[in-house]
């Protein structure tokens, strides 16, 4: 059987899917990616993804099949939908075609030969309708990821459950100054993390994971459930419960209950709480968002016009790839900016939505830079952590200013009118 994996609910997840496939995203100590491959022990042999995506994806994953049509039109597959995050219990392959749902929701389709189709993504929404119809439906357990919120709200105990799939360190070499509080067990350091004295690990409420490459420094504060990813630095700072560094990140300050995807600096001081912060993003010193309502209501988040009830009173901020703030910019609960923006401080908290390729500039919202202006920007913040950008770095990039244009052009209409109605 073949696995292969394919997008779904990609708007209700942006701004993170705006540069990425939903099931890049990350939970826990990994991708959901890599979490549906594991729990199915099956390795990833192709993807259905949307067209701007195809590119880049080919290069970062050259052994996968992407967006070919019939490539598996005559083998057993099983379709599984990027959004889902599976179950604790053994998965059992079924012997016969079916669905398998979490409510409403298709989280597998499994698909045997005398059920061939050519999946295609022009395609998909109509062929999951059909089989939803026409195959035996089955629970699936788990559940699906809906919006960014999710992905923070469950990180805690997805680092849990990931801790345990971990190989063991045989040899955990002796580390002069750490202390740790709460079970040894629940710390997993690797043998090329350097840990400098006066670092302190509480283990009380879960595992605390620092993975090769990383640099923890004097007088930081790590409480599991957290993660420490590879090659990121923590510079003296509080990295509180629930929270995942990706790789390459530079963090100091607080940080709370967050997801760093990667390659992002949080290197002073500053509160980041209960929040999804993508790729190549910068948080000038002094940055703070809220994560906490005054009166303790649910958060709304805004998202191409529409406002979202979470339901939740713990929610902060949810930052695009390559977006930038500046010295003291204040974020407000469920504040959700897109790709490629730039944020000042105006003495105030800044907009709860920029859409992407936006300037939030002396209390006013602009259009950012010009695509080739922003571009010279990624390339050099990008060769700093030794990643190149290339052609179709570039395509995509150029793809998403085009499709997000209307949205700005909507969102920027509305800013000037709500500026002339205060003048009158």
């Amino acid at each position: 059987m073949r696995l292969c994996l394919f997008e779904d609910g990609v708007e209700a997840l942006e701004p993170l899917s705006l540069t990425r496939p939903v099931f890049e995203l990350r939970c826990g100590l990994t991708s959901l990616a890599q979490k549906q491959a594991r729990y199915l022990a099956l390795p990833i042999a192709g993807v259905c993804i949307r067209p701007l995506l195809e590119e880049l994806q080919r290069q970062q994953n050259p052994t996968w099949s992407v967006n070919e049509p019939g490539v598996f039109a005559s083998e057993d597959i099983i379709l599984v939908n990027g959004r889902w995050l599976p179950p604790d219990d053994a998965f059992s392959p079924p012997v016969r075609s079916c669905v398998g749902m979490v409510g409403d929701s298709v989280a597998y389709v499994v698909l045997r030969t005398s059920e061939k189709q050519v999946l295609s993504w022009e395609r998909l929404s109509e062929m999951l309708d059909h089989w939803q119809q026409s195959l035996a439906a089955r629970p699936a357990g788990g559940s699906m990821i809906s919006h960014p919120w999710d992905l923070v709200d469950r990180n805690g105990a997805e680092i849990r459950r990931d801790f345990a799939w971990l190989d063991p360190i045989r040899e955990n070499p002796d580390r002069p100054g750490l202390m740790v509080a709460g079970p040894l067990g629940q710390l997993w350091i690797a043998p090329e993390a350097r840990i400098e004295p006066l670092v302190f690990a509480d283990t009380t409420h879960g595992p605390v994971v620092i993975d090769d490459g990383a640099l923890v420094t004097a007088f930081s504060r790590l409480e599991g459930p957290c993660h420490i990813g590879p090659g990121t630095q923590v510079m003296g700072a509080k990295i509180r419960a629930g929270t995942s560094l990706g790789a390459h990140c530079r963090v100091g300050g607080e940080v709370e209950a967050s997801i760093l995807h990667g390659y992002s600096n949080k290197y002073h001081d500053g509160f980041l709480g209960h929040a999804y912060i993508g790729e190549w993003v910068n948080l000038g010193a002094g940055t703070h968002n809220s994560d906490l309502r005054n009166d303790y209501g649910d958060v709304v988040v805004p998202q191409r016009g529409l406002k979202i009830n979470t339901g939740m009173s713990k929610v902060g901020c949810f930052l695009g790839d390559h977006t930038k703030t500046g010295l003291g910019t204040l974020l407000n609960t469920g504040t959700n900016v897109g790709a490629f923006c730039s944020l000042l401080p105006a003495g105030r908290f800044a907009p709860k939505y920029l859409p992407s390729f936006t300037s939030w500039w002396n209390g006013s919202l602009t259009e950012a830079f010009t695509l080739e202006q922003l571009l010279i920007t990624a390339e050099i913040v990008m060769r700093r952590r030794g990643v190149a950008l290339t052609a179709a770095h570039r395509a995509l990039y150029a793809n998403l200013f085009d499709d997000t244009a209307q949205e700005r052009r909507r969102v920027l209409r509305e800013s000037e009118q709500r500026l002339l109605r205060k003048s009158a």
